[in-house]
C-alpha cells in the first residue's frame, strides 16, 4: 500500500530584526514572544548589520526566548571556508542558514555535508535546514551582473534547480517564483521569501522590487515569508509591531484557508 504524505507545515512568518543593537532587537521579540506562543509559527531573523554589531550570543539569546532563528550571513567564499563558516553557524544554535547559490554545486555541497556535521557532534535531533539564495529580490530584470540581461525568474530557477541537487532544503527566493521553482524542483523543496509588503500608498519606498503580498506568497507556494519593516517600523498608532505582525499572520492564514 502506497504510504501516506506527510501534511505540508503551514507558511511561517520571519520577522527581521535589522536594528544596529542587540537590545533593540531583543526588545522587538520580546514584543512579540505573546504572539509567538499564541500562534507557534514566527521565527526570527538576524542578519549581517546585527551579527556583526552582537555576534553569536545574539542568537543564543533568541533561543532562550524560544524562537527559532534564522541566521541569514549569506555565505559565499571558498569551500573550505563556507565549511567552517557553516560548522560555526550550526554551532551557536541557528535553526536557518544560507549560502549563495552563485557559488556553485562543489561549494553548496560542502555546506551540506558541515551542516550535517555539526550537526551529528552537536547531537541535534533535526538538522538546521539550509537555503541558498537565489537572485536578490532588490534586482530587477537586466540591471545587475549577475543576470547578464537574463530575466530574474530564469536565473532564480536555474539557480534553485542546482540548489536541489546539491542536496540543500532550499532557496530564498522572489515570491514570484516559488511557484516555477516547486513545479520543477518538488513541493518539498522550500521556499523562503523576502520582499513582502501589505499595499500602502503612504509607505515610504524602500530597496524591495520583486514584492508580493501575504496572500500572494502563500497562493505561490512560499514556505517562509521575511517580514521586516512593515512589522518592525509599524506606527504605534496602528498598533504598533504586534498588531502588523497579528495582520500579516490573519493574511497568510486566510490565504491557506483558501488554497
Amino acid at each position: 500500500m502506497p504510504q501516506p504524505q506527510p501534511m505540508p507545515q503551514p507558511a511561517r512568518l520571519v520577522v527581521a530584526l535589522d536594528f544596529q543593537t542587540g537590545a533593540e532587537a531583543l526588545d522587538m521579540a520580546r514584543a512579540l514572544s505573546p504572539l509567538a506562543r499564541e500562534h507557534g509559527n514566527i521565527w526570527m531573523k538576524v542578519g549581517l548589520e546585527l551579527f556583526v554589531a552582537e555576534g553569536p550570543g545574539m542568537v543564543r539569546g533568541l533561543k532562550a526566548m524560544g524562537f527559532k532563528v534564522f541566521l541569514d550571513l549569506k555565505f559565499l567564499d571558498i569551500p573550505n571556508t563556507v565549511r567552517g563558516a557553516v560548522r560555526s553557524a550550526v554551532k551557536c544554535g541557528a535553526d536557518m542558514l544560507n549560502i549563495h547559490a552563485i557559488g556553485g554545486l562543489d561549494m553548496a555541497r560542502v555546506a551540506v555535508a558541515a551542516r550535517d556535521e555539526a550537526a551529528a557532534e552537536t547531537g541535534l535531533a533535526e538538522k538546521p535546514l539550509l537555503f541558498a539564495v537565489t537572485v536578490l529580490t532588490s534586482m530587477q530584470d537586466m540591471d545587475n551582473p549577475i543576470l547578464r540581461g537574463r530575466p530574474a525568474a530564469e536565473v532564480a530557477l536555474e539557480l534553485a534547480r542546482v540548489s536541489r541537487e546539491a542536496g540543500l532544503d532550499g532557496v530564498v527566493c522572489s515570491a514570484r517564483e516559488a511557484a516555477s521553482i516547486k513545479a520543477a524542483c518538488g513541493q518539498d523543496f522550500l521556499c523562503l521569501t523576502p520582499g513582502i509588503r501589505i499595499p500602502d500608498p503612504a509607505a515610504p519606498a524602500d530597496d524591495q522590487r520583486r514584492v508580493m503580498t501575504p496572500e500572494e506568497a502563500v497562493a505561490a507556494g512560499s514556505d517562509f515569508l521575511v517580514v521586516g519593516r512593515p512589522v518592525t517600523r509599524a506606527p504605534a498608532g496602528q498598533g504598533g509591531p504586534v498588531a502588523a505582525a497579528r495582520e500579516i499572520l490573519r493574511r497568510m492564514a486566510a490565504a491557506a484557508r483558501g488554497a
